[in-house]
């Protein structure tokens, strides 16, 4: 089976795994420091703080901004459900906005626009299969309406500028993203000051941590604010290090395959919408392979048809805004773009483990799936 994702773990892992068990020390410590500074220097950064999740990341970024109950932030309905739950955590309304178009799955800014009210304090804007957003426009955007501007970098690890364009930015480490903890994730801040509010918010609001107060011999700690068990431990920051120092690597094998793909979908498919084909040499960590089928397809049909060759294929995503949860408790008028994405939508296998006879494969399947 072609799997859509699939993780590269090998002896490198093992051995720092076996490294942590022996010392002794799994919870957060000083290998979580570690990562936190090669995280943020693979992005240009100062710093980071790393995360059990990229969830946890996104929560903590609008608590350190102070967002809560009769804020409302935009968010758009084409993104993991994480986004929006990540607002109603905090007490604020997520306010849903469409895509700009079938060919850029990213969040309109003119239906950002019209959807602003004096309660809007936030917009969360998400890298899309890697793809950064404008930045100039969101910064605009936001800086005219006087927004936080917060990326929600999950599918963006490694991409140029990630991180670079809001306020801050909320990466993901999940197993099937492009270098993998198992479960985590990190914060990317331009103001230190917010960075050193969600390393206190991360583990309880405390104003040390164990590592720090065994190797300060100090055993009395305050609780300064509200603080969640947001904490990486010593185990995924292991992985981490080891991940990111093959994550260009990786990301560029995936960026040649995109290519590939590009060129055979155009030549083989012609019916088939490539979203991004225009923005290839821009910067991108080409997390996923999304492409838009013909409006007069039926996608099951082509998954069977796939799915019976050996290739595993998925859909990103759902509509937030069309969830039970969402329709009953945050109603919103169609958002027929994103609607219409989400239907036609299909991702197709692209990881470091493939070659591109297996691109071959996957692209002549779905030829011959279409033409059926």
């Amino acid at each position: 089976m072609l799997l859509v994702s699939e993780p590269i773990l090998g002896h490198e892992e093992q051995a720092a795994l076996a490294d942590v068990i022996g010392s002794g020390w799994i919870t957060m410590g000083q290998r979580v420091r570690t990562f936190e500074e090669a995280f943020a220097s693979a992005h240009a950064k100062p710093d980071a703080v790393a995360v059990n999740s990229c969830t946890a990341a996104l929560h903590l970024i609008l608590a350190a901004f102070g967002i809560g109950p009769g804020d409302e932030v935009l968010v758009p309905s084409l993104t993991f459900v994480a986004t929006a739950n990540s607002v109603v955590y905090t007490g604020a309304r997520p306010v849903f906005v469409d895509i700009e178009g079938l060919d850029t799955p990213f969040m309109s800014l003119a239906d950002a626009a019209a959807k602003c009210t004096a309660k809007t304090k936030a917009v969360i804007v998400v890298h899309f299969a890697g793809y950064l957003v404008d930045k100039e426009r969101w910064q605009q955007f936001a800086s005219e309406r006087g927004l936080y501007l917060i990326e929600d970098a999950a599918h963006a690890a490694g991409a140029d500028k990630a991180g670079a364009i809001g306020d801050a930015a909320a990466f993901s480490f999940y197993g099937n993203k492009n270098m993998t903890t198992a479960e985590g994730g990190a914060v990317i801040a331009s103001d230190p000051r917010v960075l050193d509010t969600i390393r206190q918010m991360r583990q309880h609001g405390m104003t040390t941590g164990t590592f720090q107060r065994f190797s300060s011999r100090q055993s009395t700690y305050d609780v300064t604010m509200l603080g969640f068990n947001y904490r990486m431990d010593e185990l995924r920051a292991a992985l981490g290090l080891v991940q990111l120092q093959h994550l260009a690597e990786w990301n560029a094998k995936r960026k040649t395959l995109t290519r590939h793909y590009m060129d055979l979908l155009y030549e083989r498919c012609p019916g088939v919408l490539t979203p991004f084909r225009k923005s290839q040499g821009s910067s991108s960590s080409n997390h996923i392979m999304p492409i838009v089928l013909p409006d007069k397809s039926v996608r099951q049909d082509v998954v069977d048809k796939l799915r019976d060759r050996g290739i595993q294929t998925t859909i990103h995503y759902p509509p937030a805004h069309l969830f039970s949860f969402y329709r009953e408790k945050y109603p919103t008028a169609p958002l027929p773009l994103t609607e219409e994405f989400a239907q036609r939508e299909l991702t197709l296998p692209l990881h470091p483990r493939l070659e591109r006879e297996h691109i071959q494969k996957v692209t002549r399947a779905l030829a011959e799936a279409l033409a059926q």
